[in-house]
């Protein structure tokens, strides 16, 4: 299967630049909606069009307007977990997309999910290391 990948302006341009690069169908927050757009907005559009949206920004899976915005458009949104610079997110994400196309087969939306980079022991013994992916909601 397929998908379609949305990214939230909180992701930069680098970290779309980068999986379009590796192959994946990608649509950017900046090029559909103005800086300002809320949540909700984007995770409607998201929900009717079937993407699959990625976030860094892990508060809003605790933002009520947000995530009732998840539940009633039927997003799956994927939650980019670390605090390591976005160039280093979108290549483990990229390592880690064999495990978040089989989460995403497995888990019809809405879903909220968590994707961690490798941990340093696994990074230590080879740099492409995929991460792991875990669901948040539902529970």
């Amino acid at each position: 299967m397929s998908f379609v990948f949305f990214t939230d302006r909180d992701l930069g341009k680098r970290f779309p630049e980068i999986l379009t690069a590796a192959g994946l169908a990608v649509k950017r927050h900046d090029d559909l909606f103005p800086p300002n757009c809320p949540d909700e907005e984007w995770l409607a559009r998201v929900g009717r069009a079937g993407w699959i949206a990625i976030t860094h920004n892990a508060r809003i899976r605790y933002m009520p307007n947000e995530r009732d915005a998840v539940i009633r458009h039927g997003v799956s949104l994927l939650v980019v977990v670390g605090k390591a610079p976005l160039k280093d997110l979108a290549e483990s994400f990229i390592a880690t997309l064999p495990r978040i196309e089989a989460f995403l087969e497995k888990h019809r939306a809405p879903v909220i999910a968590k994707v961690y980079r490798a941990s340093p022991e696994d990074l230590a013994r080879d740099t492409r290391s995929g991460g792991s992916i875990t669901l948040w909601y539902p529970k």
